[in-house]
């Protein structure tokens, strides 16, 4: 069956708003995401019914615990039918870095060691791996980017050495939109025993993923960026690594047995979600993640990859602009800037218009200095996202070359 854009776009109420004057146009969805109908429905469901998790025996406590670990059940198939211990509840792919940073970095980096990461990060899976390396004495190596804003793999095989530990990379850059080679990296990683973690958080809500498939170790999104609340997060993790991890949070409900002075530690995934979870917000999580899967990934993917196509027609006739990131394997999102145009100019204009674009340096910075810019304007694109909506921002684009004074 076709995707149905129309059919998609009903379901969110947030398209039903109109920023001055004109009907909302969301190309901010790199950054976050709308929330369709069912999502909003369930969390208010979960907040009329309030009540903890794997802690009660009354029914809102059973009827709270059973939504909240439907939702591991629902990630595990999303992420391509792993173990549902081997997913961890998080509140966001922030918090999933630093988790590993601070337990299974803690335990294999040591000085003289090395990192590698690449130079497409956001500063979320790369400041964590500093501060890692500048407290054990690491060294931490970056993957060079080329002119199209692929990260050079032959570079990056360059760099890993028996000294590697481990390997930080992107899935998709939130900055450029480039998919990274994520299954060859594994292979390289792998081959000096190196554990490879991935930053799945812009990838997630583009097309399917299967983490095996991929070859990493570690798996981890956001919630807002897959349609569902703020505020929560996966880390998947295989088993024999969360195993060996130890937890990074204490207190109620990670312990299995706690004496006066010590206290033992429950089995993963339990281990690493101490304390009163968002409930909520994963009850909210599961709704988008099954919500998605009603769409079809791979029915998503080419959806997402007709509007890039169309995108990139159709931006490339708005004078003065020019594209960053021009990579072959990109998911839906485009960067680009605009001849004697700042970009913070750029996303005020077409605000103007109801268009919700995202300008600055993405919280990518080594990204923007690679191209020597400090800022882009990104246009990136969801499931609701129209062809129309695209021509009615390259309309705005050249509209707002008129109204700052430029030719044409």
């Amino acid at each position: 069956m076709a995707f149905d854009v129309s059919t998609v776009r009903a379901q969110f109420p947030a398209l039903r708003r109109r920023v001055h004057g004109r009907p909302l146009v969301w190309l901010d969805a790199a950054s976050t995401s709308q929330k369709p109908q069912v999502v909003l429905d369930a969390v208010l469901h979960a907040m009329e019914g309030a009540a903890n998790v794997h802690r009660g025996v009354h029914t809102l406590s059973v009827e709270a615990t059973s939504a909240f670990e439907a939702t591991r059940d629902s990630v595990a198939t999303l992420l391509g039918g792993v173990a549902r211990d081997e997913v961890v509840f998080v509140r966001g792919t922030t918090e999933a870095v630093n988790l590993v940073a601070q337990t299974l970095g803690r335990a294999r980096v040591g000085q003289g060691d090395e990192v590698l990461v690449t130079q497409l990060e956001h500063h979320s899976n790369l400041v964590p791996w500093q501060q890692l390396c500048a407290e054990r004495g690491a060294t931490l190596r970056t993957a060079p980017l080329d002119e199209l804003g692929q990260v050079d793999l032959a570079a990056f095989t360059a760099l890993v050495t028996e000294r590697t530990r481990l390997v930080a990379v992107a899935h998709a850059s939130n900055a450029l939109g480039t998919v990274l080679p994520v299954r060859a990296m594994a292979d390289v990683a792998h081959a000096v025993g190196a554990v490879l973690f991935v930053d799945g958080a812009q990838a997630i809500a583009h097309g399917p993923v299967d983490v095996n498939a991929l070859g990493c170790d570690f798996y981890a999104f956001s919630s807002h960026k897959l349609y569902g609340p703020t505020g929560v997060g996966v880390l998947w993790g295989r088993r024999a690594l969360l195993d060996s991890m130890p937890p990074w949070q204490s207190g109620g409900d990670m312990v299995a047995e706690v004496e006066r002075t010590s206290a033992t530690w429950r089995e993963p995934p339990h281990r690493f979600e101490a304390g009163t979870p968002d409930v909520t917000g994963v009850i909210g999580l599961g709704a988008a993640v099954d919500w998605f899967q009603s769409l079809g990934p791979a029915a998503v993917a080419d959806h997402d990859q007709r509007l890039l196509r169309h995108a990139m027609a159709r931006l490339a006739d708005v004078p003065g602009l020019r594209f960053i990131g021009e990579a072959s394997a990109r998911i839906g999102l485009v960067s680009f800037v605009m001849d004697d145009v700042h970009a913070h100019d750029l996303g005020s204009a077409v605000d103007r218009e109801g268009m919700a674009i995202r300008t600055g340096h993405h919280c990518a910075q080594p990204v923007m200095a690679h191209f020597g810019l400090s800022a882009t304007a990104r246009a990136s694109f969801s499931a609701f996202t129209t062809t129309d909506e695209l021509d009615l921002l390259a309309s705005a684009l050249v509209r707002a070359r008129r109204s700052l004074g430029l030719a044409r």
